[in-house]
C-alpha cells in the first residue's frame, strides 16, 4: 500500500469575504458547456421581460386608483386623451372599467412572467448540477490508477452525493433567483425614481444600510461556519463509510460507539454551521419590512398636508405599496444569494475543484482501439518504480521476460513490491525507471489501453456489484450488450457453470452487496470468468486464493491448471505450493527481483 500522497489533498480554500466567492464564480462559468452558458443569457433576456412586466403592472396601478379616488381628474390630463378617444369614453366614470382590465392584465402577466423566470432559473440551476455530478463522476473514474490509491473515496463520494447537493440548493439557485431579482428590484428603483425622488433615495440607502450592516457583521462568521460545514460533511461520510465498511469487526470488538460518537460529532458541527447561516441569511427580513412601512406612513403624512386632497394621495401611495410588496421581497431574495454564496462558496471551491480534476486525453477503455499485438514475450528491462518523485524505490533494477503462453509465480512477503510489479505489468502504474515492452515495443500513455485490452486481473478480494451472475461476469457491459454464450463459455472454462447452471434463476441469480450471497470458492470462480470473458491474453492472479482453505484452494487451483495454454498466466502468491503449475517462480525481496533457485 503507498503513502499517502500530499498532492491528493483538497485544494487549499479560498480566503474569507464575498470578494472571494466571485473567483469560484468565474470557475463554475469556465466549467459549464457552452449550452449552459447560452441558457444563462436567455435567463439574462427573460428576466429584462420579467423587470418590463414589473413596470408595466405598477404604472397601470396609477391611473387604476386615480379612476377609483379623483376620475374627473384624470379625464381631462393630456396623456389621457388618445386612450379615451380609442376607446370612445364619453363620461369620467367610464374609465374604470378599462382602467380595472388593464391593470388586471398587467398584473397576470407580471405574474406569469415572473412563474417563468422561476421555472427556468430552477431547471438551469438543476441542470448545472446534473452537468457537475456528471463531470465528477466522469473524471473520478478516469483519473490515473496512482490517484485512486492515494485517495479516499469518502471525498468524492462526499463531493458527488452531497457537496453538489449543497451547491445546487445553497448556491445557484439563490444566485439566479439573486440576479433575476436584482434587474427587477432596479426597475423598480427607477420607477419610484421617477415620481417620488427622495422615497426612492432613502429606500435605497435605508435597506443598503440595513443589509450592509449585517452582512458585515456575520461575513467573517458565516465564511468560518462554511469551510466548518464542507469539512465536517466529509468527515461524516468518512465516519459511515467506516463504520459501515468494518461492520464486522465493530461488532466483534463491540466498538459501535466510537464509530457513532464520530459520525454524530460531526453532523453536529455540520448542522450548527447551517443554523447560523440560515438564521443570518433570513434576519435582515423583518428590519426591511419594518423600514417599509416607515416609509410609506411618512410619505403618506407628507403628501396628506400638501395640496390636492385624497385624489393625489392615493394614487401615489398605492403605486408605493406595490412597489414596496414587489421589492422588499426581491431585496431580500438578493441578500439571501448574496449570504448563502458567502457561507457556501467553501462547498463551490471542493465541488470545482473535482471538476477541474485533468481529464486523460488518451482513447478509454471500450473504445475502438486495437488490442496490442502480443505473440513473444513481455519484458521488463532495467525497471525501476517509486510513488513519488522523492520517495524510496519500492522495485529497482528489474530485468525478466514472460513469454507468451508461459505460467510465472511471483512469490515474496508482505509489502516486498510484488503487487506493484503486478500493477506494472498490467499498465496501471507507469515505471519510473526502465521500460515495460510487449514483443519489444514499449508500453507508453499512448498504447496503454492498447495493452491492458490483452490483460485481464483475478484480485484476492473480487468486487461483485449487486447484480445477476451475468451482469458480473460481464462486468461493465451494458446490458443489452451482454453476451449470454459468451458468459456461458467463460463459466464453463472457469468450471463453475454446473454450480450456476443448478441454481433456480441461474445466470439471472442476484449475488447480493459485494456477493455475499456466494461461498469465497465460487467468488473467486466468478473473478476468474469474469477474466476469461474479457478474452485476454494475459490473465494475472493477484493472491486470489490466499484467502480460501485449503479444499477450495485446491478446486480453484485446478480451474487455473485446466486453462489454455495460449493463455500466459502470472500469479502472485505467498506460498509456494500454490505455484505448483508454473514454469518459473520469481521472488520478489527488497524492490529486487530474482529468480527464485529454491523452487527452479
Amino acid at each position: 500500500m503507498p503513502p499517502a500522497n500530499p498532492s491528493a489533498a483538497p485544494s487549499a480554500t479560498p480566503e474569507p469575504g464575498l470578494l472571494a466567492a466571485l473567483p469560484q464564480l468565474r470557475r463554475l462559468w469556465r466549467s459549464m458547456s457552452a449550452r449552459r452558458k447560452g441558457q444563462s443569457v436567455a435567463l439574462l433576456g427573460l428576466t429584462v421581460v420579467a423587470s418590463a412586466a414589473e413596470l408595466v403592472s405598477i404604472g397601470a396601478l396609477i391611473p387604476f386608483l386615480a379612476a377609483l379616488t379623483a376620475p374627473e381628474a384624470l379625464f381631462v390630463l393630456p396623456f389621457m386623451q388618445p386612450f379615451i378617444a380609442a376607446l370612445g369614453l364619453q363620461q369620467p366614470q367610464d374609465l374604470l372599467l378599462p382602467l380595472t382590465v388593464l391593470f388586471g392584465c398587467a398584473a397576470v402577466l407580471a405574474g406569469l412572467v415572473r412563474i417563468g423566470v422561476q421555472w427556468a432559473s430552477t431547471k438551469l440551476a438543476l441542470s448545472i448540477g446534473h452537468d457537475l455530478v456528471a463531470g465528477i463522476f466522469r473524471r473520478t473514474l478516469h483519473q490515473p490508477y496512482t490517484t485512486h490509491i492515494q485517495r479516499n473515496s469518502s471525498e468524492v463520494v462526499d463531493g458527488i452525493v452531497l457537496k453538489v447537493e449543497r451547491v445546487i440548493n445553497f448556491v445557484l439557485l439563490p444566485t439566479a433567483n439573486g440576479v433575476a431579482a436584482a434587474f427587477i428590484v432596479l426597475v423598480v428603483c427607477l420607477v419610484v425614481l421617477a415620481f417620488q425622488p427622495w422615497v426612492a433615495i432613502s429606500m435605497i440607502l435605508g435597506l443598503g444600510s440595513i443589509y450592509g450592516l449585517i452582512y458585515a457583521l456575520t461575513q467573517a462568521r458565516l465564511m468560518r461556519d462554511s469551510q466548518r460545514a464542507a469539512d465536517a460533511t466529509s468527515l461524516r461520510v468518512q465516519a459511515l463509510q467506516e463504520g459501515l465498511g468494518g461492520i464486522r469487526d465493530i461488532t466483534l470488538d463491540c466498538t459501535h460507539a466510537t464509530f457513532c460518537t464520530r459520525f454524530e460529532q460531526a453532523d453536529l458541527i455540520m448542522r450548527r454551521a447551517q443554523v447560523r447561516s440560515v438564521v443570518y441569511a433570513s434576519t435582515p427580513r423583518f428590519m426591511v419590512e419594518a423600514l417599509g412601512m416607515v416609509l410609506i406612513a411618512s410619505v403618506a403624512l407628507l403628501m396628506a398636508q400638501g395640496p390636492g386632497g385624497l385624489g393625489q394621495v392615493v394614487p401615489v401611495l398605492g403605486a408605493l405599496a406595490l412597489a414596496a410588496q414587489r421589492m422588499l421581497p426581491l431585496a431580500q431574495s438578493i441578500y439571501y444569494s448574496w449570504s448563502n454564496l458567502s457561507s457556501n462558496h467553501g462547498y463551490l471551491h471542493e465541488v470545482l475543484t473535482l471538476v477541474e480534476q485533468p481529464m486523460p486525453a488518451e482513447p478509454t477503455v471500450g473504445s475502438t482501439q486495437p488490442a496490442l499485438p502480443f505473440d513473444h514475450a513481455i519484458e521488463l528491462r532495467n525497471l525501476g518504480f517509486a510513488y513519488h518523485t522523492n520517495g524510496p524505490q519500492v522495485l529497482r533494477g528489474v530485468n525478466m521476460g514472460i513469454a507468451k503462453g508461459a505460467r510465472i509465480g511471483i512469490v515474496g512477503t508482505t509489502g516486498s513490491g510484488k503487487s506493484t510489479l503486478m500493477d506494472i505489468l498490467m499498465g496501471l502504474l507507469p515505471p519510473t525507471e526502465g521500460q515495460l515492452c510487449v514483443d519489444g515495443c514499449p508500453i507508453t500513455e499512448t498504447n496503454r489501453r492498447a495493452w491492458q485490452a490483452r490483460v485481464a486481473h483475478v484480485p484476492q478480494a473480487m468486487f461483485l456489484a449487486d447484480a445477476s451472475v451475468a451482469a458480473n461476469i460481464a462486468f461493465g457491459v451494458p446490458p443489452a450488450q451482454i453476451d449470454p454464450e459468451r458468459v456461458r463459455l467463460a463459466a464453463q472454462r472457469a468450471q463453475i457453470a454446473q454450480t450456476i447452471e443448478g441454481w433456480p434463476q441461474g445466470y439471472s441469480t442476484l449475488v447480493g452487496e459485494r456477493g455475499v450471497r456466494l461461498s469465497g470458492g465460487q467468488r473467486q470462480r466468478l473473478a476468474i470468468a469474469r477474466a476469461l470473458y474479457k478474452q485476454a491474453d494475459v490473465l494475472v492472479f493477484d493472491e486470489a486464493t490466499s484467502a480460501l482453505d485449503n479444499a477450495t484452494e485446491e478446486a480453484v487451483l485446478e480451474a487455473v491448471e485446466g486453462l489454455s495454454r495460449t493463455l500466459t498466466v502470472i500469479m502472485i502468491a505467498h506460498r509456494t505450493s500454490t505455484l505448483r503449475s508454473c514454469e518459473a517462480i520469481y521472488r520478489v525481496e527488497g524492490g529486487i527481483v530474482q529468480v527464485d533457485m529454491s523452487n527452479a
